[in-house]
C-alpha cells in the first residue's frame, strides 16, 4: 500500500496551499520541491494582495488556507487599494517581509497533520492503466499515490533571459524541471510558452528617500485574516517616484539588445504588468510611469521598484534606474530578468483544474497560465482539495462565478483559456457587489466546513462568528419612525414613515450612530461593517440574486462531454470550434464562452432537449 494518496509537486504559492488542502481533508499528501528551505518563497514582488487579488486571499482564508496568516505574520505596510471607492472594489494588500513569510509558511506546513515534506526533482508522471499513479524522483525513486497536482511554477521548462545571457532556471539562481516539460509534451498534452519577469532590486541605502513621496502604512488595524491576532511588526513607509524622458531615452537605446525585442523571446507577457521596455515601446507619448519603491523586509536593505520590471542588459539597467528621481546613486544588487515557461492550456482542465485525459493529475498556478501568487494560492487550495476527493472518495469542491473570486477564475481558464498570463481583476466578476472581500467568510465558510477544509480552531471561529451575525440581523430588524431617527440627528424627512434600520441605512443622511447606537460597543467591528455594507446595497443585492438564479437554473442543464457542436443548425464555424474547444458542462458554462451569442445558446439547447428526448 503506497504511503501517500496525494502527491504536490512543487512548493511555491500554488503547492503549499494544495499540499496543505489535501492534508485538512485528510489525504495523507507528500509535498515534493527542489530545495525544502525555498517553500513559500517570494520570488518577485514581497507583496500580498491588491485589486482582485486581495479578494482571492480572503477566499483562500476562508478555507483556512495559508496566505493570509502568512501575510499577517509578516507585514510590514498594510494598504487598502481603492479606499475612495465601494467596498466591493476595495482591495486589502500587504507588503511582507520575505524571509518572515517564507518561515511562516513553512512553520505551518510543519504543523500540519497528514503532510510530509520531501525533498527532490519529479522527473517523470508515473502512469498506469491510462492514469496518474504517482511520480519517478531525478534519483530513480518512485513515490506513488493516486492524485498528482502539478504546480511548477515557472520551473517547467524555465529559461531566463537578461540582455545577450540566457541560462536555464525558473527563478535566479535555481534550475528548470526540463524533463517533466518534456514528457508532459511527449503525452500530447496541449502546452505553451508563456513569460513574465521582475525589475532590478536596490540597495535601500543608496536611495535619496528625502526627496520621494512617502506612502505610509494604514493606520486602521485590519488584518488579512480574522484569525491574526493585529499586526505584530513594526510598519514601515514605501515611497513613490517616476520615470523621465530620459529614462525612457535609456531605455531605447537598448530596445535593440532586449530579448523582447531583439526575438528571443516570443511568448507574450502579463498586459496588466508589463515590463517598463514594452511600456515605453507601447505608451510613447506618456512622459512618465509610477513606481513604487518597496522595502523587501526589516532586516535587508533591498528595495523593490515596482514598475519596472525588465530584460533589459545590466548596463542599461544601471543608467535607467539613475536617472530615476532620488535614484541618481542606486545600486543595483540583483539586475532584473525575463522567464519564459511551459504551461497547459487550461481549457484541457475540468473545474476541479483535474485533467480530463489522464485522471488523477491536477495542475495548479502558472502552469495553467496565470500570474501572481494570489492566483496560485487560490488554484492550488482547489486542485489540492479536489486531489484529495478524488485519492480518498470524497465529494469535489466546486465553485461557480456566485460564490467566489475563486470560481470566477476557475471558469475563465477552463472555459476561455489565455493568450496572455491570466490575472485577477474585480472587473471579472459579474457579481462584485455580492463577492467582496469583506465578507469571504460569510460566503464561503459553510462550503468549506463542508468539505472538511476547518481546521478546529477556525471551526470555532466560524461558528462563533455565526451567532455573532445573527445577532446583529435581529437588531438590524428593530423598526424606528421617522420622528425617531431624526431625534436621533438623521437627516430624514418627516412622513410619518416606520422602517427597519438596515432600511434607514440606504439614506444618505443617516449613519449607524443615528439608527443603532447600541452595536457601536458590543459587535466586532469588522463583522458589524460587512453588516452595515449589505443593508446599504440590499436593493442591488437583491437584483443580482435573480440574475444568480437564472445562472444556477442554466447550469442544471446538462451538456454530454461528446456533444457535437458541429450538428447544431445555425451556429457558425467559429463558435462550433470555440465550444468544442471549451467543451462546456452545462448551458451556463455555454452561455460564458467567449463570442457565443443568445441565438447560438438558443439553437444549443433546442438540440440538447432534441437528444434527450
Amino acid at each position: 500500500m503506497s504511503p501517500f494518496d496525494v502527491i504536490v509537486v512543487g512548493g511555491g504559492h500554488a503547492g503549499t496551499e494544495a499540499a496543505a488542502a489535501a492534508a485538512r481533508r485528510g489525504a495523507r499528501t507528500a509535498l515534493l520541491s527542489f530545495d525544502l528551505t525555498k517553500l513559500g518563497a517570494m520570488s518577485c514582488n514581497p507583496a500580498i494582495g491588491g485589486l482582485g487579488k486581495g479578494h482571492i486571499v480572503r477566499e483562500v482564508d476562508a478555507f483556512d488556507g495559508l496566505i493570509a496568516r502568512a501575510a499577517d505574520r509578516a507585514a510590514i505596510h498594510y494598504r487598502m487599494l481603492n479606499r475612495s471607492k465601494g467596498a466591493a472594489v476595495q482591495g486589502p494588500r500587504v507588503q511582507a517581509d520575505r524571509v518572515r513569510y517564507a518561515a511562516a509558511i513553512q512553520a505551518m506546513l510543519a504543523e500540519q497533520a497528514n503532510l510530509t515534506l520531501l525533498e527532490g526533482e519529479a522527473e517523470q508522471l508515473l502512469i498506469e492503466h491510462g492514469g496518474v499513479a504517482g511520480v519517478v524522483l531525478g534519483d530513480g525513486t518512485r513515490l506513488c499515490a493516486r492524485a498528482v497536482v502539478l504546480a511548477t511554477g515557472t520551473f517547467l521548462g524555465g529559461r531566463i533571459y537578461r540582455g545577450e545571457d540566457r541560462v536555464e532556471g525558473g527563478r535566479v539562481g535555481e534550475r528548470a524541471a526540463t524533463a517533466m516539460g518534456v514528457q508532459l509534451r511527449e503525452l500530447g498534452l496541449p502546452m505553451a510558452r508563456l513569460k513574465t519577469g521582475t525589475p532590478p532590486r536596490l540597495d535601500g541605502r543608496t536611495i535619496d528617500w528625502a526627496m520621494l513621496d512617502e506612502q505610509p502604512s494604514d493606520a486602521e488595524p485590519w488584518t488579512m485574516s480574522p484569525m491574526s491576532s493585529g499586526r505584530v511588526l513594526p510598519q514601515l513607509f514605501c515611497a513613490v517616484t517616476r520615470t523621465t524622458e530620459q529614462t525612457h531615452a535609456m531605455i531605447r537605446s537598448g530596445l535593440d539588445r532586449s530579448p523582447l525585442f531583439s526575438g528571443a523571446i516570443g511568448a507574450p507577457g502579463p498586459r496588466y504588468c508589463p515590463s517598463i521596455e514594452d511600456k515605453v515601446h507601447r505608451f510613447g507619448d506618456r512622459d512618465g510611469h509610477q513606481i513604487f519603491l518597496e522595502p523587501e523586509g526589516l532586516d535587508t536593505t533591498l528595495v523593490y521598484p515596482n514598475g519596472i520590471s525588465t530584460s533589459l542588459p545590466v548596463d542599461v539597467q544601471e543608467a535607467m534606474v539613475r536617472s530615476i528621481p532620488g535614484l541618481s546613486h542606486t545600486r543595483i544588487v540583483t539586475p532584473g530578468y525575463a522567464v519564459e515557461y511551459d504551461h497547459v492550456d487550461p481549457r484541457a482542465l475540468d473545474p476541479r483544474l483535474a485533467l480530463g485525459t489522464l485522471p488523477g493529475l491536477f495542475c495548479a498556478g502558472q502552469i495553467n497560465g496565470t500570474t501572481g501568487y494570489e492566483e496560485a494560492a487560490g488554484q492550488g487550495l482547489v486542485a489540492g482539495a479536489n486531489a484529495a476527493a478524488w485519492a480518498c472518495d470524497l465529494a469535489p469542491v466546486i465553485l461557480d462565478r456566485a460564490s467566489s473570486y475563486l470560481g470566477v477564475m476557475v471558469d475563465d481558464l477552463v472555459l476561455q483559456g489565455v493568450s496572455e498570463p491570466y490575472r485577477m481583476l474585480t472587473a471579472r466578476a459579474e457579481y462584485r457587489l455580492t463577492l467582496r472581500a469583506d465578507n469571504a467568510p460569510t460566503r464561503l465558510s459553510g462550503i468549506a466546513e463542508e468539505a472538511g477544509l476547518l481546521g478546529p480552531e477556525r471551526l470555532a471561529w466560524v461558528r462563533a462568528r455565526t451567532a455573532a451575525r445573527s445577532a446583529l440581523e435581529q437588531q438590524f430588524d428593530e423598526r424606528l419612525s421617522a420622528t425617531s431617527v431624526a431625534a436621533r440627528g438623521g437627516q430624514v424627512s418627516q412622513d410619518g414613515a416606520v422602517r427597519s434600520v438596515r432600511e434607514w441605512l440606504r439614506f444618505p443622511g443617516v449613519s449607524l450612530e443615528q439608527v443603532l447606537p447600541e452595536a457601536l460597543d458590543g459587535a466586532e467591528p469588522a463583522l458589524l461593517a460587512e453588516v452595515v455594507e449589505d443593508a446599504r446595497y440590499a436593493p442591488y443585492l437583491e437584483r443580482q440574486h435573480l440574475e444568480l438564479a437564472e445562472m444556477r437554473a442554466n447550469d442544471h442543464i446538462r451538456l454530454p462531454d461528446d456533444f457535437a457542436y458541429g450538428a447544431v443548425p445555425g451556429l457558425s464555424a467559429e463558435m462550433v470550434q470555440r465550444l468544442t474547444t471549451a467543451r462546456p458542462t452545462t448551458l451556463g458554462a455555454a452561455s460564458r464562452v467567449r463570442g457565443v451569442t443568445p441565438a447560438a445558446l438558443a439553437a444549443v439547447l433546442v438540440h440538447a432537449r432534441k437528444m434527450g428526448a
